[in-house]
């Protein structure tokens, strides 16, 4: 008898879409036109298919108007509203590459950004919270003071040459240099013949989208996907969640990354659905408020959202009825988490994604009629069109079922490439057009993917292997933890030891004995967290991503502890 291997290969019955983005969405408005397809809850802004379609179509005739051309690159730099979504779209119309650009970015970072992909115009928002934008782009850029709208000449971004803010109604500030977002929307014309001509030159396989990956080593590399990439990935994944034009999503996540702007806005403009944003960054009580108000049908969100939903001191008073699926992604999914957003939240059919930026992004996804049991413990099957396999990292070779190695994905789904930089995209993609996802994976007698860590996140100590996910699943279960985290630390003894960072829930008081008590007997005594520490918060990414080697960096300072060097 034959020992079944971990690979699978994704549904081949409902055909890949070939058009690019920009057509498909004309043929959703044309057929649905009075249907509502966007509502920004803080802007107090409400677009329907056919008002969203000629925004997009009037924005993408003034950038065009800027004197801009297919394949020229052009950056939003901005939280969630109605003009991130506008530029997803018009951007898409006439062949622009859309750069996503972190909210959280710096001046290095936005330095580098902008100029590693050479971005000709920015959109961005003038400030928000205590991110300057405007005053970070004059940092960098003093030559705005002294330049008109659209002419920057600069020594430090001397690609740029238009930035856009974004304005609100009533809004009469002046930027130097810069020019209003509603100013050039009001530059372009809905019925500019040229839009329709520059989108018949288009093709589905066209890069439409750059996403710079958080490197936790090094620079950040822009994973380039095309109109096929994300339009596919988007409507595969709202299959998943079995999106009908009835359905009204709430997107609290950020859109510059693939969460939000992929399995958020792409999955619901493929069924016809409706978007909703609550706020321009998150907020517990807006989410809560706007699924009441709105009577939102889906909800997505990093598992970090959740729980802060969860344990608002308000969330009893909100009325979730209308909430029926959604999207739990970002990083590992807590068994008990899952459970109570299932049981309060009437979240039933929720599903779990799995995926990466690189693969634009979802790989494997749960459906609405997965099992409980199997969506709070995988993350699904292969989506359709796609492959999966789980290979031995050391000699490349396919593993048996149920035996942990690294995840790799091939298909439509898989990017571009990383932008001008060959070298690292060879790493990433081999000759035979598999991504390496860099996640250890097992998978299952039904072809269900349970992803066990990083490659880099595996804790061996004293020759034992320790999957940190199975430490961080198990002390969930203690009803005074509200949150934790698991790292190892370098040892002299053991090579390397667990350390777990807990957040206790409101209200309760945590001792580090109580919490070896309650693994004492439970699981294996290498398993216990050698250190134990309490904390308010973890480090993390704006799209909710927990940063361990910041909490490894933090510890291993603390404590004094050096890296044990191998031969």
């Amino acid at each position: 008898m034959t020992t079944e291997l971990s690979q699978a290969k994704g549904a081949t019955d409902v055909p890949l879409i070939e058009q690019t983005l920009g057509d498909f969405f004309d043929d959703m408005a044309r057929r649905q036109p009075d249907r509502e397809a966007l509502v920004s809850v803080h802007e107090g802004k409400r677009f329907s298919y056919l008002e969203l379609e000629r925004e997009s179509r009037r924005l993408a005739s003034a950038l065009l108007k800027l004197d801009l051309v297919p394949g020229d690159r052009v950056g939003i730099w901005s939280h969630n509203n109605a003009a991130w979504v506008l530029m997803q779209l018009a951007t898409a119309k006439v062949g622009l590459i859309l750069v996503n650009i972190n909210p959280a970015y710096r001046t290095a970072e936005l330095e580098y950004a902008l100029n590693k992909v050479a971005c000709k115009a920015l959109v961005t928002m003038k400030r928000f919270k205590t991110s300057d934008y405007a005053g970070m782009l004059r940092e960098l850029a003093p030559e705005l003071a002294n330049c008109d709208p659209g002419q920057l000449q600069s020594v430090r971004l001397p690609h740029l040459r238009t930035i856009a803010w974004i304005d609100a109604d009533g809004d009469d500030e002046a930027l130097a240099g810069m020019m209003r977002f509603s100013d050039l929307l009001a530059s372009g014309d809905a019925a500019d013949e040229s839009v329709t001509a520059t989108q018949r030159t288009l093709k589905a396989t066209d890069p439409i989208n750059i996403q710079f990956t958080s490197g936790t080593t090094g620079f950040p590399k822009g994973a380039t996907l095309t109109h096929r990439n994300i339009l596919n990935n988007g409507f595969f994944i709202g299959e998943c969640m079995r999106l009908t034009p009835e359905d009204r999503l709430c997107i609290p996540v950020p859109l510059y990354h693939c969460f939000g702007m992929v399995l958020g806005n792409l999955a619901v403009l493929t069924h016809g659905g409706t978007i909703v944003y609550p706020n321009d960054g998150f907020d517990p009580l807006t989410v809560l408020q706007t699924v009441q108000d709105e009577k939102c049908t889906g909800l997505h969100g990093v598992p970090t959202m959740f729980i802060a939903e969860l344990d608002h001191p308000r969330f009893a008073e909100f009325d979730l009825r209308a909430l029926r699926t959604g999207i739990m992604a970002g990083s590992p999914c807590p068994t008990e988490v899952m459970k109570r957003v299932v049981d309060q939240m009437h979240l039933g059919e929720i599903t779990i994604a799995y995926g990466m930026t690189e693969t634009s992004p979802v790989s494997c996804q749960s459906s609405t009629d997965t099992p409980l049991d199997k969506r709070v413990s995988t993350v699904g099957t292969v989506q359709p069109h796609l492959e999966v396999k789980i290979i031995d990292p050391e000699t490349g070779r396919v593993v048996p079922r149920g035996t942990s190695g690294e995840l790799c994905t091939r298909g439509y789904s898989v990017m571009h490439g990383y932008w001008e930089d060959e070298e690292k995209t060879r790493e990433a993609i081999d000759e035979e057009r598999w991504m390496h996802t860099g996640d250890l994976a097992t998978m299952d007698a039904e072809g269900y993917v349970n992803i066990v860590g990083r490659i880099k996140d595996l804790v061996i100590r004293g020759g034992e292997n320790i999957y940190p996910r199975e430490i961080e699943e198990f002390l969930y279960r203690h009803p005074k933890i509200q949150d934790v985290q698991v790292v190892g630390l370098p040892d002299k003894r053991y090579g390397e030891e667990l350390c777990a960072w807990i957040i206790p829930k409101p209200g309760q008081t945590l001792a580090a004995d109580e919490v070896r008590d309650f693994c004492k007997g439970q699981i294996a005594h290498y398993k216990v967290p050698k250190y134990i520490e309490f904390v308010t918060e973890f480090p993390m990414t704006v799209t909710g991503k927990i940063q361990k080697f910041k909490i490894r960096e933090a510890m291993k300072s603390r404590l004094a502890l050096q890296e044990e060097r191998t031969a």
